[in-house]
């Protein structure tokens, strides 16, 4: 039984309603403005719902964690806001309006969420624990990086992990949510708490083996 699984995704945004003309439509999906001034990106399942949550702290590094997205052109994404930054063979570079870091590939498909991947330092057991995780299974073509597939209830293909020569410095500004039924577990496998569960949230904060920040809600 995986320790936890897939429930949604988080982006720090200094301009929540600017950044969801942006990622709104880039994910496909439906744009919904929230009381408190955050935004609530929502699809045909509730695990496509990303969240953009208001933040005061700009953008200071390189995204340690970004997305992977199918569009229809890059042409699309500059019309929304997007930035070109670089052009590969395979992708394309960007950055949304507040300047994180995404990859556009081509493709027929409806546009929207292709992989989530993350910098690391050491690929493989990073892959290895989040598999164990989240009972997916890895593939790796050892290229420097890996990726953990057959998620359940993921809305996406895989969670990929790169390496990288520069260590994570600050939070990041995009994170995954969770159900787990057994934190203690979870912690037992090496997950590691930040700030558990109170009267002011109700979710507990951990961190993966390199320190990359997660949720997790527990009923």
């Amino acid at each position: 039984m995986p320790l936890a699984l897939y429930k949604d995704l988080c982006l720090d945004a200094n301009d929540p309603d600017a950044l969801a003309r942006f990622w709104g439509p880039a994910l496909g999906l439906r744009v919904e403005p929230l009381p408190d001034g955050d935004v609530r990106l929502v699809g045909d399942r509730p695990q496509q719902t990303v969240w953009l949550n208001r933040v005061p702290e700009p953008k200071a590094v390189k995204h340690r964690v970004h997305l992977d997205l199918h569009a229809h052109s890059v042409a699309d994404l500059e019309a929304l806001g997007g930035r070109v930054l670089e052009t590969l063979p395979h992708w394309t570079v960007l950055a949304d309006p507040e300047g994180g870091e995404l990859c556009a590939f081509i493709r027929p498909e409806e546009p929207g969420l292709y992989e989530i991947v993350v910098d690391c330092v050491a690929h493989a057991p990073m892959s290895a624990w989040w598999a164990q995780v989240l009972g997916g299974t890895v593939g790796d073509d050892d290229r420097g990086f890996s990726w953990v597939e057959n998620i359940p209830g993921a809305p996406f293909e895989a969670l990929v992990f790169g390496d990288v020569p520069e260590p994570k410095t600050v939070k990041n500004r995009i994170h995954l949510d969770f159900m787990v039924s057994d934190l203690d577990a979870l912690i037992a496998a090496g997950a590691r708490v930040l700030r558990p569960r109170n009267d002011d949230i109700g979710w507990h904060v951990l961190a993966d083996p390199e320190g990359n920040e997660f949720c997790a809600f527990t009923g």
